[in-house]
């Protein structure tokens, strides 16, 4: 709980900037906002797929699990 927060080899006082706090708080939530439509909102051109939709049927072919088959039985030990 004692620790010094000012990092070694420096008193601080001149590596502070002052900046305002409205103008970084909306500069840097346009940049995240945007990042977030471009990365996860819109669907990809390849194959129309957002990428949560994309983990999901990724998931879904490797438990071999296809529209054409039945749903897989619970094991007897959990039916008990």
């Amino acid at each position: 709980m004692g620790k010094d927060l000012l990092p070694p080899g420096g008193d601080g006082g001149d590596a502070v900037e002052p900046v305002d706090l409205k103008k970084a708080l909306e500069e840097r939530y346009l940049a995240y906002a945007l990042s977030t439509i471009m990365h996860r909102a819109l669907p990809d051109v390849r194959d129309g797929l957002k990428p949560v939709h994309r983990r999901i049927v990724h998931t879904m072919r490797l438990l071999r699990l296809s529209p054409d088959q039945a749903l897989p039985n619970a094991p007897a030990s959990s039916a008990t």
